[in-house]
């Protein structure tokens, strides 16, 4: 499969700024592409805006402390992958949590892409990124609340380079002084269940 050369899409940081609250998040422009545009900017705001309501803030906006910030992952060959984190602390809470939420696109479409949406249908794609991540549990010594089984089917990941980046929010599976365990992906190792029409597909392809 060949595909044609993509520049990088052009984003600009749009703040979001009230008392306590400081929130920093991705805007896509694409000239000549809005409806595109308006897809991946409208899952931006739906994603920024549903962490807000999942740290409690509109229970308690006057107690609570929001910080919210992003990171590109990947934006090359018709791919965009980024996190955004939000962290808040409410008063009375013993500490604050963050919350780490990402998302891939395929700037041709604008469409969002699940876990599952990158691998071929009826792929053991679970079965194939668990046995992994369980040899790093184990070589990496990370101490597990208990012992680890399978991702999700719908298990939180990005793109960054040539790996496909598995991760786990805090307390999934790990204390929370760990932080979030990251589990990093050879997409060469996934290269036979990879769909070629997804954005892991693309990292495949050389150019």
């Amino acid at each position: 499969m060949t595909e044609p050369y993509h520049l990088p899409v052009q984003t600009r940081t749009l703040h979001s700024k009230h008392p306590k609250v400081d929130i920093e998040y991705p805007h896509v422009v694409m000239p000549g592409q809005p409806h595109i545009e308006h897809r991946i900017n409208a899952e931006i705001d739906r994603t920024v805006g549903q962490m807000i309501r999942d740290q409690g803030y509109y229970q308690h906006p006057a107690q609570t402390e929001m910080t919210g910030r992003y990171e590109i992952k990947t934006n090359e060959r018709g791919v965009l992958s980024l996190s955004l984190s939000n962290y808040a602390y409410t008063e009375k809470m013993a500490h604050g949590l963050t919350l780490l939420q990402s998302l891939t696109f395929d700037i041709r479409t604008g469409k969002r892409y699940s876990l599952s949406e990158l691998f071929k249908p009826g792929s053991d794609y679970v079965d194939r990124i668990s046995a992994q991540i369980k040899a790093q549990i184990k070589e990496r010594d990370i101490q597990v609340l208990q012992p680890f089984t399978k991702i999700r089917p719908d298990q939180d990941y990005y793109i960054a380079d040539r790996s496909l980046v598995v991760y786990f929010q805090l307390y999934e599976i790990t204390p929370y002084y760990y932080g979030f365990p990251f589990f990093p992906i050879s997409v060469y190792s996934l290269q036979d269940i990879v769909s070629d029409r997804s954005p892991l597909g693309y990292m495949l392809v050389n150019m």
